[in-house]
């Protein structure tokens, strides 16, 4: 008998879509997995999408769980995550029916105990140390007296009135406030906006820029604190052009904004403290300084007095030193008189003879004779201004006259310029030519007297030059040392000779000298005559 090649076998079980199989399945875990924390590493965090959500991984050495923080749960997290973090991520487990996955969508996310937190704080505080954030040379000075102090704080807790109380204690300045919350959910970026907002204050501006800023909180736990180890909390505090004083927690907190500030103070009223001086203090130096001047200057007075004082001694007194002048002055009252009569007698007697001569009809004739000159001066100057107009106005027509025969003298002037100037050329090569030849001609001159005065010509008239081994010329015999070797310069060329025994006996015509200068090469001929002439000096 044949079988069916498919049968199908009896069942009460329903048929369900894939939908329906899907939904059935996120039911069932959302109701058996509603609320649970999980604890993981974060893996494949990128940061916030474009929409605001947040994807990434919870992992362990075995399994991995997809996670996504919506977008109103991400904005309320006490910390942000970051990749490689172990955190504690509370929320629920659903499914996502598209791919046949599930995921954990995280409602709250918190470190996985404070060694995670410390471990994030020492990443962190590396990679900003790196920065160069924390490099002690980019600390400022805190000023001395400030006259305005900024504080970032809350302006709800403790912490503010214990700030304006020390302040207050020690030397009352304007102080301003800036509030913020100093916990939760982005009180970090309220402190660094904080931050930023006092240092864009101008010098000008309605508000007064501080010239020092204290970031002030209260004592608490690590995840208390955790807003002033934010980065952005560190970098406003680095990028402060006013000096920072960081005063969070209590003396054994320490967070990383102390290490990004100027100054970090062990308590808030601490940094009061640091802020600003102690008045008090402050009278009571000025007053002892101002004690310490006015004795110094009383000491300074009394030492000047008693110089000046021992000076007055030594100075004389006013009737020596007027003693002279007045002697002085008497001499020369007395010769006074005696010098105006002589003065006076000698311009009488020259008045006397300039009168003499004088006479009215002399006056009368020398000023006629005055008027008639510059009566005459005065038609020659009229004569010569007219005839100086007409030169000018005959200049004038003359050059209206040449200006119209102006291009074409000008051509003229360039043609004959032209032929000038090919004439000065020609000139200028003969004349090139005769000097060379001029100086060519001095130049045999002198060689030919040069050549006149050269001992060689000497030479060939029968003289030689003897020269030592240092080839020196030899003036006198005397220089001659027996045995020494000699060179002797004839016109035609040197020998090299011994010098001989030297003897004061006359020579006989046609026979050798008893001691002699015998040539290397060849012997030199006697001399004729009764006796050689001795050899001198050419120059």
């Amino acid at each position: 008998m044949n079988r069916p090649l498919f049968t199908q076998s009896p069942t009460n079980l329903a048929e369900l879509s894939v939908s329906e199989l899907s939904g059935s399945i996120k039911r069932t875990v959302e109701t058996a997995f509603d609320h649970v924390r999980v604890r993981g590493e974060i893996s494949g965090y990128r940061g916030p999408h474009s929409s605001g959500h947040a994807y990434f991984s919870l992992k362990d050495d075995r399994a991995r769980i997809d996670a996504v923080i919506w977008k109103g749960s991400f904005s309320k997290l006490r910390f942000r995550p970051e990749e490689g973090m172990e955190v504690i991520a509370t929320g629920k487990v659903t499914t996502f029916p598209g791919s046949s996955k599930y995921q954990i969508v995280i409602e709250t996310l918190e470190p996985a105990g404070a060694g995670a937190l410390m471990a994030l704080i020492e990443e962190r505080k590396r990679k900003l140390g790196a920065e160069g954030l924390f490099d002690p040379a980019a600390k400022q000075l805190l000023p001395f007296m400030p006259k305005v102090i900024g504080v970032v704080t809350s302006p709800t807790g403790a912490v503010i009135r214990d700030i304006l109380h020390r302040i207050t204690d020690r030397f009352p300045v304007h102080v301003i406030v800036w509030p913020v919350k100093v916990q939760g959910e982005g009180s970090g970026d309220e402190v660094a906006n904080a931050i930023r907002g006092f240092n864009a204050l101008g010098p000008s501006g309605p508000v007064q820029r501080p010239d020092v800023l204290i970031v002030a909180r209260g004592g608490g736990s690590l995840e208390d604190l955790w807003s002033f180890n934010d980065e952005a909390v560190v970098r406003a505090a680095a990028e402060s052009d006013i000096p920072l004083i960081s005063a969070v927690g209590h003396e054994t907190d320490w967070t990383l904004i102390d290490y990004a500030a100027d100054v970090r103070a062990p308590t808030p009223t601490g940094a009061a403290e640091m802020a600003v001086p102690v008045k008090a203090e402050l009278e009571a130096q000025l007053a002892g300084l101002g004690a310490r001047l006015s004795g110094c200057a009383s000491r300074q007075m009394d030492n000047r007095r008693q110089g000046l004082r021992a000076l007055m001694r030594a100075l004389p007194s006013l009737d020596q030193l007027l003693a002279l002048p007045r002697r002085r002055f008497d001499e020369a009252s007395t010769g006074l008189g005696r010098g105006l009569e002589r003065t006076a007698i000698v311009k009488r007697r020259s008045l006397e003879r300039a009168t003499a001569g004088l006479r009215l009809d002399l006056l009368t004739a020398r000023l006629a004779d005055r008027r008639r000159h510059i009566g005459e001066q005065l038609l020659r100057k009229d004569r010569c201004l007219e005839r100086h107009m007409l030169r000018e106005r005959g200049r004038i027509a003359k050059a209206e006259a040449s200006l119209a025969t102006l291009p074409s003298r000008l051509a003229n002037q360039i043609r004959q310029e032209r032929m000038h100037l090919t004439s000065l050329m020609r000139h200028a090569d003969s004349s090139v030519g005769n000097a060379m030849g001029r100086r060519l001609a001095a130049v045999a001159a002198q060689d030919r007297v040069l050549q006149s005065l050269s001992y060689k010509n000497v030479l060939k008239r029968g003289y030689a030059v003897i020269r030592d081994d240092g080839d020196q010329p030899l003036t006198r015999a005397e220089a001659v040392a027996q045995g020494s070797a000699i060179s002797i310069e004839f016109a035609d060329g040197r020998v090299a000779a011994v010098a001989g025994e030297t003897s004061d006996a006359p020579v006989a015509p046609g026979s050798a000298p008893p001691s002699s200068v015998v040539p290397k090469k060849r012997q030199a001929k006697p001399q004729e005559g009764p006796e050689a002439p001795k050899q001198g000096t050419l120059f």
